[in-house]
Order: structure tokens, then sequence, then C-alpha cells
């Protein structure tokens, strides 16, 4: 299958070639729809599916995809942190941008990662682009400790490098202060968004005021729904749901609680599903990522193990989590 992009001032529409006797019509989304979509609303970030000997299944993929946009959610996130975007190959990643763009059908925004180094993050961008993808969400660079002038250095080349919408994500070492923020979003035009995966509200709220709307805003620490009521009061009114992988209803329900003003709604799911989920995640290193993806396999919605260095939970550990699954099913 061959594909194209094409700006129409006229229509507003792209296509994508299915065959050279058909064409399917997607919609396509300006810069000001994504930010919309990305700053008002949940934000779905799928796990990435792999079979019994590691490899991206697409067939897989495709349904897990096709099950998220049936619910009531703003952008989906693909090959993000939940979604291992640190253990795939770039070809791999072509193959899951592609899927996802052709998948979602122009329904919803499409957002894939891009990162680890300016010469891979270019690379990525790249490949997000040529899949039709609507924007990217620039991971910390690799490893190494960054001073502010670096990450903006390493932000900036990358944005300059693509057309794509951008979502940095602060987290890790690629932690930006409000002043060099500033400084990236008076650079790059197509900066519209900042992630935040560190959770310092008050690191936060000073670069909501210094920034202000120039961005969009969401929150991105792991279990984001433990800082909800904290990042709405500074103005982050999404963030990125994990959980959505295996309790949807539940992430759904609790987002839309929250944004109706519903404190006891919120804090009973809280107290019955977060923070013992919190509680069990913390056991271990990575499993903000692990959970997820034996969550999906207990309800039947299988997408392999994790890839190395992480690790999946132990049989008591998903016995646990089975019975905090039971729980979020009666919320």
């Amino acid at each position: 299958m061959t594909s194209g992009k094409q700006a129409n001032n006229c229509t507003g529409y792209w296509f994508r070639y299915a065959s050279h006797e058909q064409e399917e019509f997607f919609v396509n989304y300006t810069r000001d729809d994504v930010r919309k979509a990305v700053g008002d609303g949940l934000l779905s970030f799928p796990i990435t599916d792999f079979d019994a000997n590691g490899r991206f299944d697409p067939d897989s993929y495709r349904q897990r995809l096709e099950w998220f946009i049936s619910h009531d959610i703003s952008a989906v996130f693909v090959a993000g942190g939940t979604g291992e975007f640190f253990s795939l190959t770039l070809d791999e990643y072509r193959q899951i941008v592609s899927l996802a763009v052709e998948t979602v059908g122009g329904k919803l925004p499409v957002i894939a990662s891009a990162g680890l180094g300016v010469g891979s993050g270019k690379a990525f961008a790249q490949a997000a682009e040529e899949a039709g993808a609507d924007g990217i969400l620039l991971m910390p660079p690799y490893l190494t400790e960054c001073p502010q002038a670096g990450l903006v250095a390493y932000a900036r080349q990358i944005c300059d490098a693509t057309d794509l919408n951008v979502i940095y994500y602060n987290r890790g070492n690629g932690i930006l202060e409000a002043e060099a923020v500033q400084q990236l979003a008076d650079a790059c035009p197509n900066l519209i968004g900042l992630k935040d995966g560190k959770g310092d509200i008050q690191a936060l709220n000073k670069i909501v005021k210094t920034v202000g709307d120039r961005l969009v805003y969401v929150g991105g620490v792991p279990t984001a729904e433990i800082f909800a009521e904290a990042y709405l009061s500074i103005g982050v009114n999404t963030y990125s749901s994990a959980v959505f992988n295996f309790v949807p209803d539940m992430a759904v329900t609790f987002y839309r609680e929250l944004r109706n003003g519903n404190k006891e709604v919120v804090k009973r799911i809280t107290q019955e599903f977060f923070i013992p989920f919190i509680d069990l995640r913390d056991n271990c290193k990575g499993y903000a990522v692990s959970l997820i993806k034996e969550g999906a396999d207990i309800i039947g919605k299988p997408a392999g193990s994790v890839r190395s260095p992480l690790v999946m939970p132990t049989p008591e550990e998903r016995r646990k989590l089975e019975q905090l699954i039971a729980i979020a099913n009666q919320l």
C-alpha cells in the first residue's frame, strides 16, 4: 500500500491511497484542532502488542486500537512510555504508527513518540510524519544528565526537523525549567504542549504562569489520576491514563466526575482503586508499564510480556491486581 498526505485548503482533508482504484478520506486536523484535543479530554496511551516470541503483533494491536477508540477519549498516543517506545526499533515504530493512523481513521488525533538523541529523534519524527501522525511526544534524551541550554538545543533541533505538532515530555533527565520552556516555545512554532512527568506542582505552576496559554499542559506522571485534582487546580485539564488499558469505563468515569467537580466520586475511586494500585505499582521499578500489560491480560486483551529491562508481575501481584480490577468494575 502506498500513502500520501496533501493539504487541501478547500476541503481540509487528506488522502490515503488504499489502492490505485480507491481513496479513503480522513479528517486533516489543524494545529488548533490538535491543541484542543490534547488540552481537554481523556488521553489514552495504548500498550504495544507483542506475540509469544516478543515480536510486534499487528493484528492484536489493531483490535486494541479499535476497542480504544470506541470509548470517550480525545486523542491516542501510540508508542509512548506505556507503549514501550524505549524498546522499539525504528522499523517496528513505523509499523505501529502507520497501523494506528490507518485504524483510528481520522476519528481522533494520533500522537506518536520521538527522542533518545537528536539523530534518532529526527528519524522517529520523520517516520511519524510519513505515516500520517498528527504530532509527536518528545521524550527526554537518553541517559546523560543535561544542562538547560543543552535540553533546549536538543528539543529545538528535533522540532525544527518536522512540521508535526510537538509536545515536550518534561520528565527524567529532561526536565526543563520555566525560562527554558519559554525559550523553546518562542523558538518553535510547532511546539504546542508540555507534558509533566515529574509531579512537582510548584515547578509546573511556575511554567504555566510564565508561558501561559502559548502551550497546552498535560499531566503525565505514572498513574496520573493521583495528581488529577492538583493538576486541575493550576489549569492542567487533562492527563494520560494508563489504567484505561484495562479499566476504561472507570477511567472515563473518574475523568468525567473530576471535571464535573464531583469530589465524592473522585475521593471514593481514589481511595478504593488508585491508592492501592499505586502501592502495588511501587513494589518494583517499571511496574507503571508492567502492571498495565498484566491488567490487559486479566481482562482478556493480552498484549504479551514487557521487554527487558522491565519484568512482569509475580503471581501474587497478579492476584492483587485481579482484586483491584473487580473493585474498579463496581465503581
